[in-house]
Parts: C-alpha cells; sequence; structure tokens
C-alpha cells in the first residue's frame, strides 16, 4: 500500500469503510468497495480519500490523527504506526546521508558513525513519542542513553543535538511537525531514554537499528536504517531504509563510487542510485512497497511514488542469485559459498551489506541469504525483525536453518536459532536449501 496523508491501501473483508476527521473539521466521507482477494487475503480494490479545504494537502503526523472507523468484520490494524514509521525512517535516511557525506570529507572520522547512529535514535524517538505519546513509546536499540552521560561523551552530545536540530528543521518536508524551537541536550537525552525496551513476549515495542553496517558507512557505501514494531512477541511492520541502495536493479552491478561519479554529471531523477530506497510492509496484508528516499529541499510528494514489490519467482538452486558478504571473508563465509557451489548454485552472487541482503531477496534482486552464527553469537533482533516481515509479506520464507520460524519474543536477542537464518524467495527453494545445509552441516568446520 503506497502511504500518504490522503490514501491508505489494506486489505480487509468485503465492507463499506469510512474515514473520519476530528471532531473540529468537516465530515469526511469515503467509500471503498473491498472484495476478497483469490488467494485468501483480501485485498483493496480502490480506496480514494478527499480532503476538504480544512486540511492541508499533507497533514501533520503531530497534529489530532484522523481516525479509521471499520466495521466489526475487519480493521486496519497498525496503519498510523506504519504511516508515521515511514516518515521518521525517510528523515533519519536523510540525516545519515548529510553525516555520511561529511565523514567521507573527514576521510572516514569514526566518531561521526557514532553521531550518526545517536543523531537516528534521538530522531526516531522524538517522532514516535510526539505521534503517540512518551507514555507510550519504548524502543529496544543497541546503546541506551547512560553512556551520553559520561564525561567524555560531551563532544559526540553536543553533535548529536546540532544534527538532530538540523534534521527537524526539514521536517515538514516529509509531512511532519517539527519542534518550536530547537532541542537542547535535556531535551535530546530525553528522548533518547525511550530507547530503554527489554523487549520480551508482552507488551508493544520498536526495535530500531540505527545504523547497519559501520563498515558501509564508513566507505560511503550501503548501509540501512531499520524499524520494526513488535507487539506481544510478533513483528506486525517494518520498515528498511537504504540510503546508497539504487531503485533499480541495474545500479548494482557497478560499483558505488562509480556511481557516485556518475551523478555529478547528470541530475538525479526518482529512480537515481544516490536516492537510496525505502521499503516496508505490514505483517498479514500479503503486500510489501517500495519507495525512492526524499530529495533535499522537496517536499515529500503525495500520493507518493511507492511501487510494490515481490519475490523473485525462481525456485531452481541452479537458477537463483545468493547474497554473498561484503565484509572480510570468514569461515561462514566460506560454507555459503562452497554450499552454494556443491548444490548447483552456478548465478554470480550478489554483494550486498547486512541488513541490504532483506531488501535484496524482497525486491527479487537475489533470491537466497544465509547467515550462519558462529557456536556463541547471538542475533540481536534490530538486525533481522524488518527485515523478515518485509521478505514474508513480499511472497519470501525465512527461518533459521532447521525450517523455525525465528523468535522474537525473547527480548533483546533471537534465541534457539539453529546454526542460522536462511532467507529464501518461495516456500520450494527454502526447502531445497534447508535440505541441502543439512546434506553438507557434519562436513564443516563451523
Amino acid at each position: 500500500m503506497p502511504l500518504n496523508c490522503s490514501i491508505l491501501g489494506f486489505r480487509a473483508p468485503y465492507i463499506p469503510v469510512q474515514l473520519t476527521k476530528p471532531s473540529n473539521t468537516n465530515n469526511l466521507l469515503s467509500t471503498t468497495r473491498i472484495k476478497p482477494h483469490q488467494n485468501n487475503f483480501f485485498h483493496v480494490v480502490s480506496h480514494l480519500i478527499k480532503f476538504n479545504q480544512g486540511f492541508p494537502p499533507c497533514s501533520s503526523v503531530m497534529e489530532d490523527q484522523r481516525e479509521l472507523v471499520v466495521s466489526s468484520a475487519g480493521q486496519d490494524t497498525y496503519a498510523r504506526e506504519l504511516d508515521v514509521a515511514v516518515r521518521a525512517v525517510q528523515m533519519a535516511c536523510s540525516l545519515c546521508h548529510k553525516v555520511q557525506d561529511t565523514s567521507l570529507h573527514s576521510k572516514g572520522d569514526t566518531s561521526l558513525v557514532t553521531v550518526a547512529g545517536w543523531s537516528v535514535q534521538a530522531t526516531v524517538s522524538w517522532i514516535l513519542c510526539e505521534s503517540f505519546g512518551r507514555r507510550n513509546v519504548s524502543i529496544l536499540t543497541e546503546e541506551d542513553v547512560q553512556s551520553l552521560y559520561k564525561a567524555d561523551a560531551t563532544g559526540v552530545l553536543d553533535a548529536v543535538v546540532k544534527t538532530l536540530n538540523d534534521c527537524l528543521t526539514e521536517a515538514p518536508h516529509f509531512g511532519l511537525k517539527g519542534p518550536e524551537r530547537p532541542l537542547g541536550s535535556s531535551d535530546v537525552l530525553e528522548a533518547i531514554s525511550h530507547c530503554n525496551s527489554i523487549g520480551g513476549p508482552t507488551g508493544r515495542f520498536w526495535a530500531l537499528g540505527p545504523v547497519d553496517s559501520m563498515f558501509g558507512f564508513e566507505q560511503g557505501d550501503q548501509y540501512a536504517v531499520s524499524l520494526a514494531l513488535i507487539e506481544d512477541g510478533e513483528v506486525v511492520l517494518g520498515v528498511l531504509g537504504c540510503p546508497n541502495y539504487p531503485m533499480k536493479k541495474e545500479w548494482l552491478t557497478y560499483q558505488h563510487r562509480y556511481h557516485r561519479i556518475l551523478s555529478k554529471l547528470a541530475p538525479a531523477t526518482s529512480e537515481s542510485w544516490d536516492k537510496g530506497c525505502l521499503i516496508y510492509a505490514r505483517k498479514g496484508s500479503g503486500e510489501a512497497w517500495m519507495q525512492p528516499l526524499h530529495q533535499k529541499n522537496k517536499l515529500l510528494t503525495w500520493p507518493n511514488p511507492a511501487i510494490p514489490v515481490q519475490v523473485s519467482l525462481i525456485d531452481n538452486p541452479a537458477l537463483a542469485t545468493f547474497c554473498d558478504p561484503v565484509e572480510k571473508p570468514n569461515s561462514t563465509h566460506s560454507f555459503t559459498a562452497g554450499l552454494a557451489h556443491s548444490h548447483g548454485l552456478r548465478k554470480q552472487p550478489l554483494r550486498v551489506y547486512n541488513m541490504a541482503k532483506y531488501v535484496a531477496i524482497a525486491r527479487g534482486d537475489a533470491e537466497i541469504f544465509m547467515k550462519f552464527t558462529r557456536t556463541g553469537n547471538k542475533e540481536k533482533i534490530w538486525d533481522h525483525a524488518a527485515g523478515v516481515v518485509i521478505i514474508q509479506e513480499a511472497g519470501g520464507v525465512v527461518t533459521d536453518a532447521g525450517g523455525t520460524p525465528l523468535d522474537f519474543s525473547k527480548g533483546e536477542f533471537i534465541e534457539g536459532v539453529d546454526r542460522g537464518i536462511i532467507a529464501c524467495a518461495g516456500a520450494k527453494l527454502h526447502e531445497e536449501i534447508i535440505n541441502a545445509i543439512d546434506a553438507s552441516w557434519n562436513s564443516s568446520n563451523l
């Protein structure tokens, strides 16, 4: 479903839907015909909402929220949460782009990666708190606010405050309402203090991956910002923003630095490499969507140019492409490459950084992603939650190497993972890869 201020698409039984504005505005009427989809999902045939002049073209999500009223036969769950999450990640990616450019000019200053990570946490937390109320927001992520209170963190905090304020001045471009005054250190620390969730099987929390792939960030290459909403242990929506992952698959065959050179020779378009992309999905919708990242100094247009994505239809391992890690090869990498060779995968692998692998599978750039966990290591949920729900809604399958779904209900880590995590474009291909792993595992050194 393309997200925008005036259009909502969702799957529900065949019922009329009425969207209402807050009581201080004129009535808003919308009639939508919704019928069952042929494969037991429910598909929106048409859903067009027109606002009267009481609302601007894209009203702030910080203002009183429109409320979707659906009959008891079905409900449009998490629509508002997904809308806010997409905007927040769009802003976070814009922030990261600026910090990454500064980092490149500073010859890869590692401290700027730290500033980017904290700034993303502060930005996303502030937006979620303003949208849903501070008491209702809890975020699970890598760093907690206590480390920013240390004496040696003063310079980092000052940089985060400046970066955050620069970012929030652009909030109206994203359909959001910024703060009435610049935020101070205490405001920033208060926002980050909501990144204190411990996860678990009950309640609601957000899982945030601020800058996935420090190596990619420092090299001016690929990295990701991930945000997922988890409720009662289940991932219910996911958003992945990849500032340097191109909209066009063809660009993936070129070196990233070559992209940067070409971008200086021609104006950016909606599908240029340097636009990056954002991909999102909501559990149970049977759909995943991709949109380009917001262009600098332009309004985020509505309806936005989101397009549906789905996994590849290839189910023959000999024809499949697997994602190859860019990071320094290790025994896990060797096993993956050996497995690919010995079980029929002949195509050139796609080299992709960390969470961008989930994007590659979801939109059909590759068919197989394998990540094996060394003994004693555990996978953190913010590195996988958003990507898992996106691949699943795009038609793919993600489990551990034993075929068991990943468990996001045990806190910070995904507990009980059998050997590693396997993502495939479809059930048939997934089964073949699982069987191949079982056949090869005992002969490996992992």
